[in-house]
Parts: C-alpha cells; structure tokens; sequence
C-alpha cells in the first residue's frame, strides 16, 4: 500500500514535543556522488539522500559504468551508505553516433546540469532527456560554456533532449551565466579539474552564491577528507519541520510546543540553514538572492501567520523549477483565503485568516510540503499527489505521523476512504 491521490492533514489538538530526523541533503549528495566518481579509488558517502533525484543520478552513473554499492542507514530511512569506486576523471561507458548513450534524468535539475558537464569528459555519444517538465527548465548558459570549451552538444533549442558529443580533457576556458541557475556554475565547477576548465561566473553577486560556495567548499573537503565522507542533513527539508515548530507556538492549543531537527549540525555548507534563525525574527522582507534558497517557499506559506505583512523578493528562479512556483503559491495560497499580491518577482502575504482546500501539488515535493505544514495548523486541508515528496524526503508525511517524539503524532487521513493512515501507508511507491 502507498500514499493515496489525496490525503487530509488533521491540525494538532495539543502541544507535542518531537526531535525529528531528516534525510541527507539532496544538493550535497548529488554534488558528492560527481566528485566522487571523478576521484581515484573508493569512496563511501554516508548519510547520502535516498530519493528520486538521488537515484536518478545513481542510475545514470551505472549507466556511465561506475560501480556503486548502496547500503541501508539504520538512522533514517530516507538515507543510504553508497560505496563508490572513482575513475579518477574517466568515464567508462559511451555510446556512439548511431546509438548514444542514455540518460533519463527524471526532472532532476542536479543531475541534468552536472552530467552534461561530466559527459564531456568521456569519449563518445551521450543523450540526455528527462520528464516533459525538465525539457522546459532552462539550459542554455550551461551548454554555451561547454561550447565555448570546444564540446558539440546537438539541441532543438537549447534545453533537454540533447546529444553530447564527449572529447575528453582539453584546456580551455569559458564564461557561464548563473543568471537562471546557479547549477550551471556548479557542473562546470565538479568536472573543470578533470577537464583542465579555466570558467569564470558572471550574474548577480556570482563569486558569492550560495550554491556556488557550497560547490567549492565541497571540492576543498573531499581534498581533505579520507575514504568516508558525512552528508549533512537537508536543510530545505528541515525548514518544514521548523516552520511546524514556528506555527504550532503561534497561539492555542499548540502553545508550548517543542519541535526541532534531530543531530541539527552547528556549522552548514547549505543556505537554508538559516531557516531556524530567520524564521524566529521573521523580518519584514526576505530575499531568495541573499537570505534563504528553496526554504523560502516554507517561510512564504508561514507568512499568513505572521504579525504584519511579509514581502518575498528575488523570486525568478521559482519560476523555472519543477513547476512555476510563483503563480503556484499565489494560487493555492489564494485558496486559502490569503491575501498574496504579485508584482514582479516578489510576493507579498498579508495576515489574516487561513481555511482550508483542495491543494494542487503540480507534482512539485516542495508545494505538498508546504501546505502539509500549513495543515498542522488549519482544518481541511487536502494535498493532492502527496507521493511527489519522493522526490527529495520520501518519508515526509510517515515523519508527520509518528508519533513523538521522532515525529508530530499528526492524524493523516485518506480523502476517499476516510482511513486514517500510518507506517508504509505513507510512503510513496
């Protein structure tokens, strides 16, 4: 049994004192399977996500000819050890012109952008594609840095399905644009030492993106580090749990409510680390560009909550990830009785009274997280597609069921049945 089409989130009664576990971290995991696999010898990440993403990019490293091993985590269900055995910058496997080799990369952005940049470093014919929404998202910086760099890639029009035509190592050097993605820096960045790339960052406050600096300080660890290699855990992920920490003490009769992250690291490659801090002044503007990544989102279906109007700026990049995130949480917010007004890339969420609805997830993990927070605290709302959360933390909702204090104890129902669901009832197939 798995998680059915729609599922009612029942708001907490009481207070409740939990310390919840997380999966790994999905950019970090993603980025230190590439490095990985471009090192010599072996390699054992542990507390690496185990998720669609991540599985898409284990799949197509296979596909390439890497050996990996993937054992459990008795920690987290959500997680794995992965052994890995590093080529030290070649890859193993090519196709060829009448028959390249496929990658499927599922809506992926990680896995689409860091290996069209490792394919470059292989000898032969390579074909990425993926869903019908991940040949929407944009790709076009990345393969004109990799064509500045000498390498074919054949495309329609600049994005998924492409052919990469690899030509191993060769010194060269481009200029990227991380004006859509950050993502685009970050595989270009993964394989430029294998490959001899000289690359320059160009865009907005490009040396110091978030997921740039992430990007790099992983490659100095890996240096430094010996055969095992700790992920840390999601902080995206993590936000949904303290943003439930955050809106169950907003007023009776979940006042006095203790939820925190389990083994909550004090020192963090990610961003959104800065949720918990953020979240408990909540200030009057926040910025994706320069305060929070894709745990923005979180704080936005928080703000209806709030004690005065919160305004959410630098939002473009919502726009082109696995839905068209804007327009996504004005709508179902505006479902909720929210005010939102739209005006450019920022959203402004007035307080106020929120009821429940009928939440369209648009298959998009982090819509169904956000509104299944929400539901901690408002009657009658209803997800849509939950199973999407496989995506990133596929015990998302399991998390919200457990009773404490390794999770909430929150009653989650099935909408057709009226069968209140638990243990792998709550898990995606």
């Amino acid at each position: 049994m798995a998680l059915p089409e729609v599922i009612e989130i029942v708001p907490l009664s009481a207070p409740v004192n939990a310390a919840i576990t997380i999966p790994g971290s999905k950019s970090i995991t993603n980025r230190a399977l590439i490095i990985a696999a471009l090192s010599q010898g072996e390699k054992i990440l542990k507390g690496a996500l185990w998720s669609e993403d991540t599985q898409v990019m284990t799949d197509c490293l296979r596909r390439l000819g890497f050996d990996l091993q993937i054992l459990p985590d008795p920690a987290e269900s959500s997680n794995r050890a992965i052994i890995i055995q590093g080529q030290g910058g070649e890859i193993p496997k090519a196709g060829n012109d009448r028959e390249p080799l496929e990658l499927f990369v599922g809506n992926a952005g990680t896995a689409a952008r860091f290996l069209a940049a490792l394919v470059c470093l292989g000898r032969g014919r390579y074909r990425l594609s993926g869903v019908p929404r991940m040949h929407e998202r944009p790709q076009a910086a990345l393969f004109d840095a990799l064509r500045q760099l000498g390498y074919r890639i054949d495309s329609a029009n600049n994005k998924l399905p492409a052919v990469i035509y690899g030509g191993g190592p060769r010194k060269a050097s481009c200029t990227v644009s991380i004006e859509h993605s950050s993502q685009f820096a970050s595989a270009l960045m993964l394989a430029a030492e294998k490959g001899q790339w000289d690359i320059k960052l160009v865009g907005e406050n490009a040396d110091e993106s978030p997921y740039v600096t992430m990007t790099s300080a992983l490659l100095q660890e890996f240096k430094a580090t010996g055969p095992e290699f700790e992920i840390e855990p999601d902080a995206s992920s993590a936000s949904y749990i303290w943003g439930g920490n955050w809106l169950l003490n907003r007023a009776a009769p979940t006042q006095g409510s203790s939820v925190s992250v389990a083994h909550w690291m004090k020192h963090s490659l990610q961003i959104d680390a800065q949720f918990p801090s953020m979240v408990s002044r909540f200030p009057s503007t926040v910025s994706r560009q320069n305060d929070l990544g894709d745990s923005i989102m979180t704080a936005i279906a928080l703000a209806p909550f709030a004690d005065e109007p919160k305004s959410f700026s630098h939002l473009a990049r919502l726009r082109v990830q696995e839905c068209e995130r804007v327009a996504a949480l004005r709508t179902e917010l505006g479902k909720c009785g929210v005010r939102v007004e739209e005006r450019g890339e920022t959203l402004t969420i007035w307080p106020g009274p929120v009821r429940g609805a009928a939440i369209e997830t648009y298959n998009d993990h982090r819509m169904a997280m956000c509104f299944g927070t929400l539901g901690l605290k408002t009657e009658g709302i209803r997800i849509q597609n939950p199973a999407c959360v496989k995506k990133t933390f596929p015990d998302f909702f399991q998390k919200l069921a457990e009773p404490p204090p390794r999770g909430l104890g929150v009653e989650i129902r099935d909408c057709r049945s009226g069968a209140i669901l638990n243990g792998k009832a709550l898990l995606p197939e």
